[in-house]
Order: C-alpha cells, then structure tokens, then sequence
C-alpha cells in the first residue's frame, strides 16, 4: 500500500482534532456506564388522609422489606426553611413526618429520629415551633435536633465539584443507620426546583457554613449540591408534593396541589421523577444533568415506575419568565 501524503495526514488530523472536540462538548452522562432505578409515585389528595399507610406500602413496593429496616435507626431531614402566616406550603408538612415516622417504625425500625439546620433563620426552634413540627413530634414524643449547632469532623469531598477539600456533618449522624430526605415539591430561584437532593443543604452546620449556608453558595449551589450528596450517600427520599409550591420559591412561591407523595432509595431519581410531574425537564436542571449516572440515573426510560405514572398526575408548575433558573426548563 502506498503511503499517505503530507496532505492526507493532516486532513486526517484535522479530522480528528474535529472529532474530539466534538466529543468534548458532549455531555459527561454520554461517557458513564448506564444506571437504573425505582421510583414510587402514590396519589395523596391531602393531608389528613393515611399517611403513615401510604408511605408504607411506597416503601414495601420499591422491595425494601422490614428485614432490611429492622433496629435500623432512621434520621429524617425534612425541609423546615422559614414559616409565614397562612403559608405552610413553604415547609414538608409535619403530617408528612408524621406519617414517615410511623411507617419507619411500623416496619421494625428501632428509633426514629428528626433533624434539620435551616438557612434562612438561626433561631432554629423558634421555625420549630411555628411550623406546627413541635406539636407533632412532642405528642408522638419523636426527639428533634437542630443541626446548625451540632459539632463534627470533616472528611473528604468526595464529590469533588467545587473547591471544598472537606465537608463536616453533624456527629449526630453517627448514631443514624438510614438519611432520609423528607423534602418539600418547589421551585427555586436558583437552582430551578428544589427536592430531595438540595434539601441536604440543610444537614451542613450553620456554625461551619454560615447563614444562609454562604460557604456553600459561594462554592457554587449546584456543585455543592452534588457534593453533600456524593460524600453523604443519603438512603431513601420522600417528597411531600400533595401542596407544593410554585413561583418564586422556596420561600415567596404560590402554593400548589400535586396530590403526590413521592419516594425512592435513589434522590437523583426521585428528583427527576417530581421534575416530570411538575412538568420540568430534568435535563435542564444543572446538578441534575451532571447528576445522571452517576449519583443515579434521570432518563425517565432508565426509572422503573411504581404506582402512578407521571403522566398521570403531571400538574405543570408556575415558572416565571423573570428568573433565570426558570428560563427553558418547562417539559416540552
């Protein structure tokens, strides 16, 4: 065979520096091993329904028996952010915890615990209180802990998309063998949508991170997001979306009737599974994107569907045109 020509040689590099460009801009899902996971999806009209019942048969049907949660010790993490006269849409309702509660210990847990570190308000209790929560776990005598001023240790950013080395949990978390985001159905301002996933911002101390957690803002919402959940390995979401709120959330949204409850052992898979009922393409949401195969999978193909399908109580959420993080996010 002849030789190539100088000419061939670099058409041929051309062609490949090209190629490889091209594959550069490709996004990083492309090149990771596909994942899969299960999603439950139970219809929830409003609060004063059986709660603790539906997340129980949420739970038994994802295939997590009681053999696996029996003597486990659960710590719930609800989204308890800011409380507003006549706007309880803003925080996971305490009948949502509630009926979490019950259900965990109903399936053989051995204690059941509830903590959070909210952002906005360094008066922890005072939230507490005004949510209706202290009512709830003081009468079913659920201990509650206020993450913003629990001590710990740091440990390695093993997400590694910011700049943070380390990351420091409260201790309390040693004493949990299960994390359970127990988060509220939302749009953001900043990040789009706010779910199980960025509800974890919530377990970093205010006395390290700072109100309203300014460390991790400015290392970037989204890839702190991705941080907390890489190095945390929460087990199990469960998102309240029976009156969710749309607009200018998390805090200055319109409430809005989802009528859901969503749950899964995967967050990235129970956020892109709320992003499609709320009609938001996941795809479009930042940490979720970069999220897909490799903190779980987003493709709806790649989400086994239990309960209801999405289709089914699909209710379109408000997104206002003047927020940047709303803009082009809307499901087609």
């Amino acid at each position: 065979m002849r030789g190539l020509t100088r000419r061939e040689l670099l058409l041929a590099g051309t062609a490949g520096l090209v190629l490889g460009s091209g594959l550069l801009l490709l996004p990083r899902r492309y090149f990771r091993l596909p994942q899969r996971a299960q999603v439950c999806v139970t219809k929830a009209a409003h609060y004063q329904l059986d709660i603790a019942d539906a997340i129980t048969r949420g739970v038994l049907e994802l295939g997590i028996s009681s053999a696996e949660l029996r003597d486990k010790r659960i710590l719930l993490k609800p989204n308890l952010v800011e409380t507003a006269s006549g706007a309880p849409h803003i925080n996971t309702h305490p009948l949502v915890l509630r009926g979490a509660i019950e259900a965990f210990l109903k399936l053989g847990a051995a204690k059941v615990m509830v903590a959070e570190g909210p952002g906005h308000r360094r008066d922890t209790l005072a939230v507490y209180e005004e949510s209706g929560l202290a009512d709830v776990l003081t009468e079913d005598r659920i201990a509650f802990h206020d993450l913003n001023y629990i001590a710990g240790d740091p440990v390695q950013n093993v997400g590694r998309q910011s700049k943070l080395k380390t990351l420091t949990f409260p201790a309390l978390f040693n004493e949990a063998d299960w994390i359970v985001s127990v988060a509220k159905m939302k749009t953001h301002h900043w990040a789009g949508a706010t779910l199980c996933m960025k509800n974890l911002f919530g377990v970093m101390p205010g006395i390290y991170y700072g109100w309203p957690k300014n460390v991790l803002h400015h290392a970037g919402i989204d890839n702190s997001i991705l941080d907390i959940n890489a190095t945390l390995k929460p087990n199990f979401g469960i998102v309240d979306g029976i009156v969710g709120m749309e607009g200018d959330g998390p805090i200055m949204g319109d409430p809005k009737k989802a009528g859901v409850l969503v749950m899964g052992r995967n967050l990235a898979a129970v956020d892109a599974t709320c992003c499609r009922i709320m009609g938001i393409d996941p795809y479009k949401i930042p940490y979720l994107e970069r999220a897909d195969n490799w903190l779980g999978p987003i493709g709806q193909a790649a989400i086994e569907q239990r309960g209801e399908s999405v289709a089914a109580v699909r209710t379109d959420f408000q997104l206002l045109e003047e927020i940047p993080a709303h803009q082009g996010i809307r499901l087609a």
